[in-house]
């Protein structure tokens, strides 16, 4: 296998478009592409660029910069061998050369909200802009690319198109109905597919200099081999209407725009500084968000240029990290000017998105394939929204998935446009209320309660009454349970032939335990509204608040059902028929982590020596103790196989959230035991440069796998991390 610097490099635009690739600029996912354009934000997600395949002609040399697996088993060509350094500060940018030429090449994707170039417009999305008609006409899925040339004489770079029209989780087949129209005009052309008869997504391709030349022509059978390791199919033919041609002097630039729709006689004339203008704006937009005093200073990038080995290998040698503190094990000072908290801002914000369904942000669980998931967002809000202060950005999302509570349940899934949300999540709507109690204690915003305590009340009714999927308070000791064959109601979610991979029917324990904090946060509420002069019938809430804390203290006490004496750890779940499940799983960790923690000091404890000794590794905790016989270390193979080790034993990075505040919590004097130097070096150089995975493999090397940026675990770093 050639040795190729495979790790990846992330763009979006705030409303679920995307742009993704490799270091050595080879695509082997069919989630590499330059404009995933989401044409019903943040779904609709369309391949409509590929890339741009590009050679050099010198004097005396043609010089192919393009690298390319083809399914027959080659690798042509093999421009990587050409890469000399790889930046991705302040946006990914490569550079090729030999002694008597350099060609540059950087990649933005502007943010889409054009006109939201304000902090409240960014976190205001439904009031600022309006209603969902207004909002869409502010919408723009567009992508710049930037080449500078350098060398000793005039050079000719050839531009072919390489496009698609399909959607971004299958690849693209040439078939006979299959046709792309081109439409040239000056210094554009107009692009839009045409299959059997139905017109694809129309985005034109523009560009400051050059003389472009149809020559339609089909490219057969790429090779995509990270699909092969999965287990998917892996080829995929891509369609080149042409190529553009520029003649490059040294000092010369050419800037090329791809833009989603047809092109707007009132769009702003493209130079070569609109580049470097957007980079601009983009830097004072994270300004704006984060403020000088979070954000420190305009500069958003990783850091320095990084080089790439030797010609022939195609891959960065190791990074010296200047970024990383030395190993420790305690939390950091906080430093608004630390590179990597920016780079944690800046990796939190890429999964704020614009959901067009319901004119309000949302929060993109992943990249490249997930969507927005209420569970998720709910989890990720405090690091993505409260800490770096977005007080608007969290209320909003807050009250868009109180909206659509229903029978007692928050979302699992937003609607698309002519859709009902999916209510298959037990515990959304107990991290709804735990997210909108840290919400609350960090705004003091007691007329927010006052609009949503109805929820608060609509939950609580619907489990003591009973809902969907059969879940219900026990009246004998007020824990919540359910008891639904086929389904996977917790966060552990992964189901093969129809059966879940970690069955959890009947009272999980962090479900519990939300619930217990759920109703200690209720209780607090009803009190501080009785005590509101504008609320009516103050003696009614007055009694709420006493039901509330009755209850609250029932489950405290029916809690220590999950007490296992003999491991000195929690039960996972206590089964319908009152089996005990004792897999030592990390929902005991979570359960210790949550604003209101029902169990004692020494129970605490004891809980986390075990989980420190059997879960924790650099990179979060392992989902199942590697001694239990149902453990598998290694995330791998097909879907299937793959789905049946998801919560099996394998590393959720998100979870070293839950694990620091049961640590503070329990041992608020002594340092972290762990080092954050490893999650750090991975969030720097390693996989998806400057985000963090969504998992790893449980066994040694702990490789990253999953989805490339997750927004739990940058969320989760966000709120525990003050370097």
């Amino acid at each position: 296998m050639v040795d190729l610097d495979t790790r990846e490099w992330l763009l979006t635009n705030g409303l679920g478009s995307f742009a993704s690739g490799t270091v050595s600029d080879v695509r082997t996912r069919t989630y590499h592409g330059w404009l995933f354009a989401a044409t019903n934000p943040p779904s609709g997600r369309t391949l409509l660029l590929s890339h741009l395949e590009a050679s050099l002609e010198l004097p005396k040399q043609l010089i192919a910069l393009g690298t390319n697996f083809w399914g027959f088993g080659q690798l042509d060509p093999t421009g990587y061998e050409l890469l000399r350094y790889f930046d991705i500060n302040p946006v990914p940018k490569w550079t090729w050369g030999e002694d008597n030429w350099q060609l540059s090449r950087q990649i933005i994707m502007p943010y889409g909200l054009e006109s939201a170039e304000t902090s409240d417009a960014v976190d205001q999305f439904s009031t600022s802009l309006g209603s969902g008609a207004s909002v869409s006409s502010c919408l723009s899925h567009r992508l710049l690319i930037h080449y500078r040339y350098e060398g000793n004489d005039v050079a000719i770079l050839k531009l072919r198109l390489l496009i698609g029209d399909r959607d971004f989780h299958n690849q693209q087949k040439s078939i006979p109905d299959l046709h792309f129209s081109q439409l040239l005009g000056q210094k554009q052309v107009c692009l839009q597919a045409i299959d059997a008869g139905h017109f694809g997504t129309p985005w034109h391709l523009r560009w400051t200099h050059g003389r472009y030349q149809p020559d339609a022509v089909w490219y057969w059978n790429y090779h995509l081999p990270e699909e092969t390791r999965r287990g998917l199919s892996d080829r995929e033919d891509l369609y080149s209407p042409g190529y553009l041609t520029v003649t490059l002097r040294p000092g010369d630039a050419v800037t090329v725009e791809a833009k989603v729709g047809f092109p707007d006689r009132f769009q702003s004339i493209l130079t070569d500084e609109s580049f470097a203008e957007a980079i601009e704006i983009e830097q004072e937009r994270l300004c704006q968000i984060f403020g000088r005093e979070q954000g420190g200073t305009r500069d958003w990038g990783l850091g320095t240029r990084k080089e790439v080995g030797g010609k022939g290998v195609g891959c960065m040698g190791e990074i010296s990290s200047p970024l990383l503190p030395a190993p420790c094990s305690s939390a950091y000072l906080p430093n608004p000017q630390s590179p990597i908290w920016q780079q944690l801002l800046r990796a939190g914000d890429q999964f704020i998105v614009y959901r067009s369904s319901i004119a309000s942000p949302t929060v993109i669980s992943g990249y490249h394939w997930f969507g927005d998931k209420g569970r998720d967002t709910l989890i990720a809000l405090p690091g993505l929204a409260l800490v770096p202060q977005r007080f608007s950005l969290a209320k909003d999302i807050l009250r868009s998935l109180g909206f659509h509570c229903r029978h007692g349940l928050i979302p699992n899934a937003l609607p698309d446009v002519d859709s009902e949300p999916f209510y298959n999540s037990i515990d959304a709507a107990l991290w709804w209320i735990e997210t909108l109690g840290l919400y609350l204690e960090s705004t003091q915003d007691w007329q927010f309660l006052t609009e949503q305590y109805p929820v608060v009340q609509q939950i609580y009714k619907a489990f003591i009454g009973g809902t969907r999927y059969n879940i219900q308070v026990d009246s004998m000791d007020g824990l919540v349970g359910w008891d639904a064959r086929g389904v996977a109601l917790t966060w552990m979610d992964a189901i093969v032939d129809g059966q879940p991979v970690t069955p959890r029917r009947g009272k999980p324990v962090e479900i519990n335990a939300l619930w217990y904090s759920a109703l200690c946060w209720a209780s607090r509420w009803a009190e501080i509204l009785s005590e509101q002069e504008a609320i009516p019938e103050p003696s009614r809430l007055a009694k709420q608040a006493r039901r509330y804390s009755q209850h609250a203290q029932q489950v405290k006490e029916s809690l220590q059902k999950f007490w296992n004496s003999q491991l000195g750890y929690l039960y996972d779940t206590i089964e319908p028929d009152d089996r005990r499940n004792s897999q030592i799983r990390p929902n005991a960790v979570i359960a210790l982590s949550l604003a209101h923690c029902a169990f004692s000091e020494q129970q605490g404890r004891q809980i986390l020596e075990t989980a420190t000794d059997r879960l924790l590794t650099p990179y979060g905790l392992r989902t199942l103790d590697p001694t239990d016989a149902e453990y598998i270390g290694k995330y791998t193979g097909n879907s299937e196989k793959r789905d049946r080790s998801y919560h099996q034993g394998t590393i959720w990075s998100w979870l070293i959230g839950p694990y620091i505040r049961a640590w503070q919590r329990f041992y608020p004097t002594e340092p972290l035991p762990f080092s954050w130097q490893p999650l750090l070096e991975h969030l720097c150089s390693d996989a998806c440069l400057g985000s963090i995975s969504e998992i790893f493999d449980g066994d040694r090397p702990h490789t990253p796998k999953g989805a490339i940026a997750q927004a739990k675990s940058v969320a989760e770093v966000i709120r525990h991390f003050q370097g």
